[in-house]
Parts: structure tokens; sequence; C-alpha cells
């Protein structure tokens, strides 16, 4: 089985060497870099090649949140788990919606990191207990929620553009693009471009985008 690559972004030293130490233990994770702040991961992203991001939200310079909207549109493929010592519901529904693929506080048990990576792998959201617990008084946040992102592409899709067309507007790749579509079907349990628009046109997405 290839192992899972994994990048850990956080400022301070000894909480990144402590994640380094506890993912060491595992035969089928490999950490491919420890970095300090959101530009680094972003600049290192297409030559350190992580599958799992593990994502600190308050650090010097670009934060957890910038650097992770950024790392998805260059590569929408990879699974960006915030790991915080944050357990307010605003906290966690932003980084939701930022693209990340879970939340998991700084305090838990060292098997629940794991678990977290795990979910990711295979497309899963994953929030750990705190968390939960912190969000059980809120509206439960699904994977129907798209990022920024994937909502310019829906828009784009939805008034007839290719992918080829979109990736030009948005300025990413077409494969970029494909990956998103992808996405957006597997998160909204649409198939067909023609749900995607009829979708788009029931929630109000084509709203103010004028006609022809």
């Amino acid at each position: 089985m290839k192992n899972t690559r994994i990048m850990i972004v956080d400022d301070h030293p000894m909480v990144a060497q402590g994640i380094n130490s506890i993912l060491e233990g595992y035969r089928d994770l490999t950490v491919v870099a420890c970095l300090k702040n959101g530009e680094d991961a972003v600049s290192q992203i297409e030559t350190c090649k992580p599958d799992v991001v593990l994502m600190d939200l308050n650090m010097p310079g670009m934060g957890g949140l910038s650097a992770t909207e950024r790392i998805l549109e260059i590569n929408p493929s990879i699974r960006i788990l915030i790991l915080s010592m944050h357990d307010s519901p605003e906290y966690i529904s932003t980084a939701l919606n930022h693209g990340a693929s879970g939340y998991v506080l700084k305090d838990v048990q060292t098997d629940e990191i794991k678990k977290a990576i795990d979910a990711a792998m295979i497309g899963r959201q994953y929030l750990c207990t705190g968390t939960k617990a912190a969000l059980k008084n809120q509206v439960t946040i699904s994977e129907t929620v798209l990022t920024s992102r994937e909502q310019m592409v829906l828009l784009e899709v939805a008034q007839g553009k290719s992918n080829k067309d979109v990736a030009y507007l948005l300025e990413i790749s077409v494969r970029t693009v494909e990956t998103h579509r992808k996405n957006i079907k597997r998160k909204l349990g649409i198939t067909s471009t023609a749900g995607l628009t009829r979708y788009a046109m029931e929630n109000g997405v084509l709203q103010g985008t004028g006609g022809p």
C-alpha cells in the first residue's frame, strides 16, 4: 500500500515536532515537510506533493485559512485538516467553508489525528470529539458546503461554459476545473451537468448574473 504523504504546517516548533513524532509511529504515513507558515506551505506544495496537510490556523504572515484556499486552488485533491487549539463554532465552520476536510483540536488523543487522516483520505469530513461538542447547538455542517472556488466553478458551469472556458476565466488549469466539478457533484449528489444547472437555478446561484 502506498504511504500517505503528510505536510505539517505550524509555527510552534515543539508542536510540529510532537506531531511528527506521533506520525512516525505509523508505517503507512510519511511526513514530507514540517513548515512554519502558510507562505512556505503554498510555495512548497508542488515540490513536496503531500496527500494531507495538517494546518494550524493562526500563524505569522499567511494564516491557515488563506493557505488552505491557495493550496486547494493549486491542487484541489489535497486534503487539509485544521489542527488548532480554538474550539469555537465560528472557527470550525469558517475553516470548513474554506475547504478544510476536517478540524482536530490539538489536545486530542494521539490516535485521533490518525483517524482524521484516514477519514480525509477516503473523502470523509472529520470532526474530533471536542469540535462535535462545540457544534452540538449549531446547525450541522455537512459535506454539501461548497468552497468559495467550487461556488465560482458551479456558477460558470451552470451558465453553459466548458471546462476550458472556466479554466481561462478563473486562471486555473483544466484539470483543476475537472476536479472541482467532480467534488461538486459528489457533495451535491448530482451526476449530470443539467443537474448542476438545475441546482444552481433552484438555489439562487445564478441570481444577479444577468442573461442572454
